[in-house]
């Protein structure tokens, strides 16, 4: 699985506080491992609390189109299984799991049939969620516990196939846009903060005294610290 575009030009405008290479390396990496472990996921995206954006990977249009056209062929082989042994739907019971699968899978994306989410948990609070497609209805099921491990997620507090549409791929699609609009003053904050080793809002009144002292704008100031920082790396 590769990261979607969207998400490499996230990181690339995660730069000043965030080590790219790193970051798109790890993306890759547990990628190659959930497919080593899942062969038929066909994507994951990555919630992070941190930067306040999703990340996602997703398989090449080569396998999702072997996968489409094994899924073409299956529909075919149960539309004539279903004409040989007509069911009246009537009798359809909406509280019963495989009822609501099957309703839930008439808005589902391309390929995907099943879904895990797992959260991710540091210091006793939510950090992120990883989501994770599969192409099969069974992708995921036993692999809990080894998918949790790749993520540092906590493999209890599981949930399936809640996400059928694939909705976290449009979330990683307008990360760039919303790291475009937070405020480069933020930015340099994050940056003095981690320097520093002080909390976020004492990197923020630094540099709002330090610009005071200077005469200069905090925009203007902010905006020379994230040049320096992309200038040391």
């Amino acid at each position: 699985m590769e990261p979607i575009p969207e998400t490499v030009k996230a990181i690339e405008e995660l730069g000043p506080f965030a080590n790219e290479a790193d970051l798109l390396d790890d993306l890759r990496r547990m990628g190659s491992q959930v497919t080593d472990l899942v062969p038929d996921c066909v994507g994951l995206s990555l919630a992070s609390a941190e930067h306040g954006v999703t990340f996602t990977l997703i398989a090449s249009d080569r396998q999702l189109a072997f996968i489409n056209a094994i899924q073409d062929l299956a529909g075919s082989f149960d539309d004539a299984q279903r004409s040989e042994h007509p069911t009246d739907e009537s009798g359809d019971d909406l509280l019963d799991e495989g009822t609501w699968h099957l309703r839930a899978m008439a808005n589902a994306a391309r390929c995907v049939v099943s879904t895990l989410t797992l959260p991710i948990v540091k210091e006793d609070r939510i950090a992120g969620a990883v989501n994770l497609y599969g192409a099969s209805r069974q992708a995921f099921t036993g692999h809990h516990e080894q998918l949790a491990e790749i993520f540092g997620a906590w493999a209890p507090g599981a949930v399936t196939n809640a996400d059928l549409s694939f909705s976290t791929r449009r979330e990683a699609e307008e990360a760039p846009r919303r790291l475009q609009s937070e405020s480069v003053v933020g930015r340099a904050a994050h940056i003095v903060a981690g320097f520093e080793g002080v909390p976020l809002a004492a990197a923020v009144r630094r540099i709002r005294e330090a610009a005071q002292r200077a005469g200069i704008s905090e925009e203007q100031l902010s905006e020379a610290v994230i040049r320096l920082r992309r200038g040391s790396e």
